[in-house]
C-alpha cells in the first residue's frame, strides 16, 4: 500500500492499515519534522514496529539528507523481530520500486543488528563459554593489536583469532553487502566468508542506515563511549518498549560492591604488582615510556575497539581532558594507591549498622582516615586501563572485580548530586550473619539519558503501556514536542478486562501486606484460579508481585489442596529467578497448550516473562493479575530515589509508586493480547483496582474496555462475565472490520479530506473571530473623538 502524509509517500507493507496505525505515523513525522522529542504510546499486538519502520524508513529515502535511524531494543528476540520486520519491509519497497532508479536506491539501502560478542562470536575456542565476560576476555587475548602485531612479525608465535584477522584484508566500508542483515544472516555470511561478525558488524555501523541493537549501547556510558560515539547529530533514536527506561538509566550509573569482590580485587592487586617488578626486569623501558606520556599529559590516541579494556564509567560532558595527577603516574605508586583505598572500604564493610551518605561525606571520611585526595580518585578507570595495556595483561575476566573498584573509585568521586552511598550489612532483617553490601546508587535517571537528548536531535519513546505519559518528561527532563496515547479500534471486544475485588464469599481480596497472607485471602485468590483453569482454554499466565509472595501463596495453596484441584485441568509451571530454569518452564508449558492438555503458568511482574514473552493466542487466552505489583517499598534504594523526586521534581511518593505499580501491571496484563485476531481475559484481582485513580493510571487502550459493571465484581460474578464473553467470541463474525479497525487507501484518503475540512473549518471560524473582534483593542481615530476634557 503506497499513501501520503503531508508530501511524504509511505510504503506501507500490508493492503490494509489500522486507523492507530496511520495515526501514529502522523505524529512520528511531526516530530521528525519538528527534529524535537516525543512521547507514544500505541496499544500492543496493533503493529508498532512496521509501522514505526515504514514511516522513517520513507522519510529517509525521500529526503536527500537521509538521517540514520538508531533503533533501540531489550532484549535479543525483540531486535531479531525488529530486523525481520525490517527485511520484509525492504523487500516489499523493492517490489512497488517503479523506476531502476529508485530500485537501485531500494537496494543500496543497508540494516543491519548488533548484539554482543557472546551471541555473535564463531570461534570454537572462545563461543563455547557460557559466561559473556569471560568471552570478552577470551576475544580480547586473542584479537589485540600487541598479540596480531606479535603474530605477524612472527607467525605461529602467539596464538591469534583467524576470523578477526581476516578482517584486516578487506575494504573496512564493503564487510558485508549493502540490505537487511539479520543475526542469523550475519553468523551464516561471516561463517562463509570465516571473517568475525562482532568486529565486522561494529566497522559497519557508520555505513549502514539502520542499526538496530540494546539500551545499554547508547545509555551506558562504559558501553556508549566505544559503540556509539560516532553517530551523526541528526540521527533518529527509537527507544522501544521503553516502559522502564528510567530503571535501565538507573542500572547504567549504579555499582554494588560485595566483599568477595574486595577480595578478588586484592589478589588482582597483588598480581599486577607481580607484574609490574616481572616488566621492570625483561622491559623497563616501558613502563618508562608510559610514565612520560602521562607526565607530559598527552591524550591516549584513539584505541582500537579490540584494545578497549574497560570503558569510561563517566558522562561524556565530565570526562576529563587534563593531565594525570602526580601520585598515580608511576606503576607502582597507583597500585599501592588501589591497595589502600581497597582496605579502607573493607574496614568500611565491617559496621554492622545501615549507612547512608552522600558522595561529598563518603570522600571526605575517606580523605580523613587514608589521605586520599579526590583529585586522582577520578582518574582511577583512566589509569588503570592505561596499565593493563600497558603491562599486556591477559584474561581480564579475572580483573573484573578491581575494574568494578576503578569504576566506582570515579563515579564517587565525578559525581555529587543525585547519588546516594548505601552499606547494608545484613541481606535481610532477620538476618544474624553479615553479607554487607555498598550500594553507589543513582537517584536520577535523567543523568544517564541528557547526553541522548542533547546529542542526538529527534528521540522516540515509544511502548505499549507507557501510561501516564506526563511522568516520563517529568522524570527524565526533557521537553516533547508530541504526547500521545492511542485508543484500539475494534469492531468487536477483543478482550475483556475485570475487576475482582471480592470473592464468592464476599471477603475483599487485595496483596496488602496487613492482609496479604489472611487464609481466607488466600483461599479466595486460589479459588480464582481453580474456577478459570475450568472454564478458559489452553493457556493461563498468571502473575504475582514479587518470587517471595509467589512462594508464600504456592505453597498455602498446596497445603489446602488448591493446587491439586487445578492440576485436574490444567498443568502447572513455575517461572524462577533461574533463567535456563524458566526457559525449561516455558517450552514445556507451550507444548502442554499446543498438544490440547492445558496449563497454567506462576509468574512474577518485572520478570523475564513479564517483559519480552508474548503469549499469543492459545498460548494465554487469561492473564490473573494476583495484587498490585508494588515494589518493596522498605528498600532503602527505593526510599531514597522518592525522596530525591519528591526534592528535585516534585513527584510525590504515592503518585511514583502508584505509577510503577501500573505501568508493571499493564505491561503483565498486555502480555495476552498480541493482534486484533487474538483474544483473551485480562483479570486484576486486587479491590485496589476498583480506585479511580489506580485505573486512571492504566494504558487507555485498556481502560476503554473497562466497564463500570466490570469494575467491582465477585469471583462468580466475573466467572459469569467470562462465560459470556467465551461464547460471544467463538462465534464466527459477521461484521466487515473495514473502514473501522482496518482501513484501505479509499479509508485513508476519506479521513485525510475530513481531517482538511476540520482544518479549514476551524481557520475559517478563527477568522471570522478576528474580523468581529480585530485585535481587541480600539483604534486611533476611536481615540481621537473622545472628548477628554469632558
Amino acid at each position: 500500500m503506497k499513501f501520503y502524509i503531508d508530501n511524504l509517500p509511505i510504503i506501507f507493507p500490508y493492503d490494509r492499515i489500522y486507523p492507530e496505525q496511520y495515526a501514529y505515523m502522523c505524529d512520528l513525522k511531526r516530530t521528525l519534522d519538528a527534529t524535537g522529542h516525543c512521547v507514544l504510546e500505541m496499544p500492543s499486538g496493533t503493529g508498532k514496529t512496521v509501522s514505526l519502520l515504514s514511516l522513517i524508513v520513507s522519510y529517509q529515502q525521500f529526503y536527500p539528507t537521509k538521517r540514520k535511524l538508531v533503533y533501540c531494543s531489550r532484549t535479543v528476540p525483540e531486535i531479531e523481530k525488529a530486523l525481520a520486520e525490517l527485511k520484509r519491509l525492504m523487500a516489499y519497497r523493492l517490489e512497488c520500486a517503479e523506476t531502476a532508479e529508485e530500485k537501485e536506491k531500494e537496494r543500496n539501502f543497508m540494516g543491519m543488528g548488533l548484539t554482543s560478542r557472546k551471541n555473535l562470536c564463531i570461534n570454537p575456542e572462545v563461543a563455547k563459554e557460557k559466561k559473556g565476560k569471560v568471552v570478552d576476555a577470551k576475544c580480547r587475548d586473542l584479537t589485540n593489536s600487541v598479540v596480531c602485531e606479535k603474530a605477524r612479525e612472527n607467525p605461529g608465535s602467539v596464538e591469534i583469532c583467524e576470523w578477526h584477522e581476516n578482517l584486516g584484508k578487506l575494504d573496512p566500508g564493503a564487510l558485508f553487502p549493502t540490505g537487511i542483515w539479520t543475526l542469523e544472516d550475519i553468523l551464516d555470511y561471516a561463517r562463509e566468508k570465516v571473517i568475525c561478525p562482532y568486529f565486522a558488524v561494529r566497522r559497519m555501523m557508520g555505513f549502514a542506515d539502520v542499526v538496530i541493537y540494546s539500551f545499554h549501547y547508547l545509555l551506558d556510558p562504559k558501553v556508549a563511549d566505544q559503540v556509539s560515539k560516532d553517530l551523526s547529530k541528526d540521527a533518529i533514536v527509537v527507544f522501544d518498549e521503553a516502559h522502564n527506561i528510567d530503571n535501565v538509566c538507573i542500572e547504567s550509573l549504579s555499582i554494588d560492591l560485595t566483599r568477595p569482590m574486595l577480595d578478588s580485587a586484592s589478589r588482582s592487586i597483588v598480581k599486577l604488582g607481580d607484574r609490574i617488578d616481572e616488566i621492570k626486569t625483561t622491559d623497563a623501558a616501558k613502563l618508562q615510556d608510559e610514565y612520560a606520556k602521562l607526565v607530559e599529559g598527552l591524550q591516549e590516541p584513539d584505541i582500537d575497539d579490540e584494545d578497549v579494556v574497560m570503558g569510561n564509567p563517566t558522562l561524556p560532558d565530565d570526562l576529563l581532558n587534563e593531565a594525570i595527577p602526580g601520585n598515580i603516574r608511576k606503576a607502582e605508586h597507583f597500585v599501592a594507591f588501589l591497595k589502600r583505598f581497597v582496605e579502607y572500604l573493607k574496614t568500611r564493610m565491617r559496621v554492622l549498622h545501615v549507612v547512608a551518605e552522600t558522595p561529598l561525606s563518603f570522600l571526605q571520611h575517606l580523605k580523613d582516615i587514608t589521605y586520599i585526595e579526590r583529585r586522582p580518585l577520578r582518574f582511577c578507570a583512566e589509569r588503570l586501563q592505561s596499565l593493563i595495556r600497558t603491562l599486556e595483561l591477559s584474561r581480564l575476566d579475572e580483573y573484573s572485580a578491581l575494574q568494578k573498584i576503578a569504576s566506582f573509585a570515579t563515579l564517587v568521586a565525578t559525581y555529587e548530586k543525585g547519588f546516594l552511598l548505601i552499606l547494608e550489612p545484613f541481606e535481610t532483617e532477620a538476618a544474624t550473619v553479615p553479607n554487607p553490601v555498598f550500594h553507589f546508587t543513582c537517584l536520577d535517571p535523567s543523568l544517564a539519558i541528557k547526553p541522548v537528548f542533547e546529542r542526538f536531535s529527534s528521540v522516540v519513546i515509544t511502548s505499549g503501556t507507557i501510561s501516564p505519559l506526563d511522568m516520563y518528561p517529568k522524570m527524565l527532563q526533557f521537553t516533547p514536542v508530541v504526547q500521545e496515547t492511542y485508543p484500539m479500534t475494534l469492531t468487536r471486544n477483543a478482550f475483556l478486562p475485570l475487576v475482582i475485588t471480592r470473592g464468592s464469599d464476599q471477603v475483599a481480596i487485595s496483596s496488602r501486606f496487613e492482609v496479604r497472607n489472611d487464609p481466607a485471602v488466600v483461599r479466595n485468590f486460589g479459588s480464582i484460579l481453580v474456577e478459570y483453569s475450568k472454564i478458559v482454554p489452553d493457556g493461563i499466565v498468571a502473575f504475582f508481585p514479587s518470587y517471595l509472595y509467589m512462594e508464600s501463596i504456592v505453597a498455602a495453596w498446596n497445603d489446602m489442596g488448591i493446587l491439586n484441584e487445578v492440576w485436574k485441568h490444567k498443568l502447572i509451571f513455575v517461572e524462577t529467578p533461574d533463567a535456563n530454569e524458566t526457559s525449561i518452564a516455558l517450552e514445556n508449558y507451550r507444548r502442554a497448550c499446543d498438544n490440547g492438555r492445558g496449563a497454567v503458568l506462576l509468574s512474577v511482574a518485572r520478570g523475564k516473562v513479564s517483559e519480552g514473552i508474548d503469549f499469543d493466542h492459545n498460548y494465554g487466552r487469561a492473564v490473573i493479575m494476583f495484587g498490585v505489583p508494588y515494589q518493596y517499598t522498605e528498600s532503602r534504594i527505593l526510599k531514597a530515589r522518592l525522596e530525591y523526586l519528591r526534592d528535585a521534581y516534585r513527584i510525590r511518593e504515592s503518585e511514583f509508586l502508584g505509577f510503577d505499580a501500573m505501568r508493571n501491571a499493564a505491561q503483565c496484563v498486555g502480555r495476552v493480547l498480541r493482534g486484533k485476531t487474538d483474544w483473551g481475559l485480562m483479570v486484576f484481582a486486587d479491590k485496589r483496582f476498583a480506585r479511580a485513580d489506580k485505573r486512571s493510571k492504566l494504558p487507555r487502550w485498556i481502560n476503554q474496555y473497562i466497564t463500570e459493571t466490570a469494575a467491582n465484581l465477585s469471583t462468580d460474578m466475573a466467572l459469569t462475565l467470562s462465560k459470556l464473553f467465551m461464547r460471544t467470541i467463538s462465534q464466527n463474525p459477521n461484521e466487515n472490520q473495514t473502514g473501522i479497525s482496518l482501513w484501505t487507501l479509499e479509508d485513508i484518503e476519506k479521513a485525510q479530506a475530513k481531517q482538511k475540512a476540520l482544518a479549514l473549518e476551524a481557520e475559517q471560524q478563527r477568522g471570522s473571530e478576528d474580523e468581529e473582534y480585530g485585535d481587541g483593542g480600539l483604534d486611533d481615530n476611536t481615540f481621537m473623538d473622545f472628548d477628554l476634557d469632558s
